[in-house]
């Protein structure tokens, strides 16, 4: 008897309501438990031999090394490490994941990094610098997506913790303001994980609301989910699974309203919004413009062309930001502060940041979003002309797809047998493929509709062949009990860390 069978004896299929408590029910059957672990067993094994590539090739490390290998040794095996794993990146293979990637432009910005690798900005008497690259960051940002000079805000690791300050601003403003002990936030369904992450963190409660037809936001369904307990409402621009844009406007003129806050989480459009509006492409209104907008979250390292490691979290007014920060006046080690959820900070990626926008300047932003705008269209429509194929919703560059008849799933893994790396999605299932300038080379669309539609005909002709990553997005999308499926991927991370 396998899981799926299991569950539906033991339990039958029930309202999700009820799936938390079953689920702890069922865990406790040793029947359940210990076909659960096999599944787990089976999956992680098939999976180790493509995470743990390199063992019978390069010496691994479990323990310091008696003596320090030679400078050069490392060099030359980082270097082996680099020309393995560039070439699916560099070729435009990989959704996401690299958004410049020009070696020109890496190089430049590697000797940016060279050149203050030992600033940090928590000594701001020592480098200087570092406080001037942030705050210039910061208003370069605010002043692209539409605010005026009251919005400000920091630099951050990356979009997850923008959206993680933003969350704990709110929860500290409404306890100061509000008095509220058991603070809410409301998003779509569709918002980034950093929320739930947020929630959790922060002791805040996440509701989830539907979303439409269209995959945006329902207005009607968010309003409904407000109590006095909201403080903030989220929407994004655009969202990650299906590249559409909330209605931004309509959401955050409801936060107004009720007197709360409203998130626009444009980490992925931040830096390709505001130039494709200039560009002439449908773009609702997202950002500052709107006077319900109060803060927002927007990644440099990704179509900013910094390097991985820094984003952007903006606040209407520098009152609001404040209650993102940390202060400690009675520690014996003098007075602390720190901006961010970081103490040290990385001067050299600030830097890395700062001199990226001011090499790409607006017209260099225009010409990449064009580029990446046009090519995302010819894929679009290539997608569009396979009949076992359609796309979700209406993105620009994000483009989302699913087969009404095939296991989207194996259609991905028979993708990344052609060596396409796509991301797969979830509740409903489908695969995306996130457009960057590395797809905007000549060649790379036409080659991908090809190879998308050779594996479109694989699978119907080998219906039966599981694939690597099919068999995990499967039992997710079947498996109703949300804590079997997290703890498989406890141990997907688990994994990740075996030497």
């Amino acid at each position: 008897m396998d899981l799926m069978e299991i569950v539906k004896t033991r339990l039958g299929w029930v309202d999700p309501r009820l799936m938390a408590a079953a689920e702890k029910y069922l865990k406790a059957i040793p029947a359940v438990q210990a076909t659960i672990e096999k599944e787990y067993d089976g999956i992680m094994g098939e999976l180790e031999g493509s995470l743990k590539p390199y063992r019978k090739d390069f010496a691994g490390f479990s323990h310091l090394p008696e003596t320090g290998l030679d400078q050069s040794e490392i060099i030359a095996e980082l270097e082996a490490l680099k020309a393995r794993e560039e070439t699916r990146w560099k070729g435009g293979f990989v959704s996401g994941g690299v958004y410049h990637g020009d070696e020109p432009f890496v190089n430049f910005l590697n000797r940016v990094y060279a050149v203050h690798s030992q600033s940090n900005p928590l000594h701001s008497d020592v480098w200087p610098s570092a406080s001037k690259f942030e705050s210039e960051i910061v208003s370069m940002t605010a002043k692209m997506l539409g605010g005026a000079d009251d919005v400000c805000g920091a630099v951050t690791s990356g979009g997850t913790e923008s959206i993680l300050m933003a969350m704990k601003t709110y929860r500290d403003w409404a306890r100061d303001r509000k008095g509220i002990t058991k603070p809410e936030i409301v998003a779509p369904t569709t918002a980034h994980p950093a929320f739930d992450k947020a929630a959790q963190y922060f002791g805040m409660r996440m509701k989830r609301v539907p979303v439409g037809a269209d995959f945006r936001a329902d207005e009607a369904a968010i309003k409904k989910a407000l109590t006095r307990n909201t403080v903030v409402i989220v929407g994004s621009a655009p969202t990650f699974p299906h590249g559409v844009i909330d209605p931004i406007a309509d959401l955050s003129e409801l936060a107004r309203q009720r007197g709360i806050g409203f998130h626009t989480d444009s980490c992925l459009g931040g830096f390709v919004l505001p130039w494709a509006e200039k560009l002439g492409y449908p773009v609702p209104p997202f950002d500052f413009r709107l006077p319900g907008v109060t803060s927002m979250s927007a990644d440099t390292h990704k179509y900013g062309y910094a390097a991985k490691g820094t984003s952007v979290v903006l606040y209407r007014s520098a009152e609001l930001r404040r209650y993102q920060y940390f202060t400690a006046t009675d520690w014996p080690g003098g007075l602390y502060f720190s901006p961010t959820i970081a103490g040290s900070r990385p001067g050299g990626l600030l830097a890395v940041c700062w001199a990226a926008m001011v090499a790409t300047g607006e017209q260099g932003y225009m010409q990449a979003t064009k580029q990446i705008l046009e090519t995302a269209a010819a894929i679009r429509k290539g997608i569009e002309s396979i009949p076992d194929l359609y796309v979700l919703g209406d993105p620009l560059w994000i483009i989302a797809f699913d087969s009404p008849k095939l296991d989207i799933y194996k259609i991905m893994d028979a993708m990344t047998a052609r060596g396409w790396s796509l991301n797969g999605l979830h509740k409903p299932a489908a695969v995306h493929f996130a457009i960057t300038l590395r797809q905007a080379q000549p060649g790379v669309a036409g080659r991908f509709i090809a190879d998308l539609n050779s594996a479109v005909e694989h699978v119907k002709a080998n219906p039966d062949e599981q694939g690597s990553m099919a068999p995990v997005y499967g039992l997710a999308a079947s498996l109703p009990l949300r804590g079997v499926i997290g703890d498989m991927l406890k141990r997907y991370m688990d994994l990740l860390y075996k030497v």
